[in-house]
């Protein structure tokens, strides 16, 4: 997992539980309910943010502490397992901890513990590990009675999961399944009022908070869970024809020749892709060929592919949220007026692009229409 290099957010505040700068997520719920889903697809978010975070599997420590062509016995996954297994359990989850304890040392701000944890004595556990090290912790408990949902995930894992390398589908899919049924008569819900917790009902459908103190980590978090989603989908990215020229004021240029032959190659590149996608995944020519949402700025530059996609069919939602940030004290200048005007701020872009902010500019656009593209919402932000 690739972690960010961005300065760690202030530690500074009251030590209550969203005001601290290190915190420790602890994954709870059954197998195949999400958990690891959503530990990555939060990390990433945060890695994203800027917030130094690492997930830390359970399983692949399991994995690593098997010597080369053992086989690992059937118990390891009993709530009650021999006294064999508990020593192999007792050593991955050593490693492990020891893994988290340097990511803290190393200036993390966010470890992501991806396990079950499916007694109230697992989750004691760690709220004691995270306190005696002056780190907060917070408990995100997946619950799914979805049959629908745990289908997917059980044939998912089936697919993706290291244990099942050169499995039979059938073989793996029972296996896995009797890894479930082994936890579900021992499995306690989170009913600790003292612990400060999340609960993901059927990813997303429901949330319910406990003992959080919302500061501004947490409440991302908890703002991303409310959007997660498991549904599959192709997301397309494409700039306006004037970037390929480097042009850093391409909002207000005219509309020219190259941008009509920019605008016919996108579309048709576009729908070519859809077309063989969809035949691929055996769909055929359908009313789900036009399942696609299209979002464009609002700029002249965009009017020829907003009709040439309407003249097909297809329904085009102009957002003000991708126009281009505002420039500052550079608004409206060409790229050489910039360099003989603020060669220091013209030298400082064309080293860091991204993340450059010329004097009096918009700092950044990017996490609200992140958030509608990544939920789906189709509501005009």
């Amino acid at each position: 997992m690739q972690e960010s290099s961005v300065t760690q957010m202030s530690s500074i505040g009251s030590g209550n539980l969203f005001n601290a700068g290190k915190i420790g997520i602890v994954m709870v719920g059954l197998p195949a309910r999400g958990k690891t889903h959503l530990s990555v697809s939060l990390c990433r978010y945060l890695l994203w943010l800027g917030v130094k975070t690492h997930v830390f599997h359970l399983g692949d420590y399991r994995r690593q502490n098997l010597k080369k062509g053992e086989i690992l016995p059937e118990d390891y996954f009993y709530v009650n397992p021999s006294e064999k297994m508990k020593e192999f359990r007792n050593s991955v989850l050593s490693c492990c901890k020891k893994d988290i304890i340097k990511f803290f040392d190393e200036n993390g701000q966010i470890a992501i513990y991806d396990a079950a944890n499916p007694r109230v004595s697992d989750r004691r556990f760690w709220a004691s590990f995270f306190s005696e090290k002056g780190i907060q912790s917070l408990f995100i408990e997946s619950l799914c009675d979805d049959p629908e949902i745990i289908e997917e995930n059980v044939r998912c894992l089936r697919i993706s999961s290291p244990d099942y390398i050169s499995w039979k589908p059938e073989d793996a899919v029972e296996d896995y399944l009797k890894r479930i049924n082994n936890k579900i008569p021992f499995y306690e819900t989170i009913v600790e009022n003292d612990l400060s917790y999340i609960k993901v009902i059927n990813l997303c459908q429901k949330l319910i908070i406990n003992n959080a103190n919302i500061g501004y980590l947490p409440s991302r978090i908890i703002f991303y869970l409310m959007n997660i989603h498991v549904k599959p989908r192709a997301i397309y990215f494409a700039s306006i024809c004037d970037s390929l020229h480097d042009d850093i004021n391409s909002r207000k240029s005219c509309v020219n020749r190259e941008d009509h032959q920019y605008a016919s190659a996108f579309v048709y590149t576009l729908l070519k892709d859809r077309e063989e996608t969809q035949s691929q995944a055996n769909t055929g020519k359908n009313k789900n060929a036009k399942d696609l949402t299209i979002w464009t700025p609002i700029l002249c530059k965009m009017c020829h592919i907003t009709s040439l996609l309407e003249n097909k069919g297809y329904v085009v939602d102009q957002r003000p949220l991708l126009r281009q940030v505002n420039l500052g004290v550079v608004e409206d200048m060409t790229m050489e007026e910039i360099e003989e005007k603020y060669p220091t701020e013209f030298r400082l872009y064309q080293e860091n692009p991204y993340t450059h902010r010329f004097p009096r500019g918009e700092l950044a656009r990017s996490r609200p229409p992140t958030r509608v593209c990544h939920s789906g919402n189709r509501e005009r932000k």
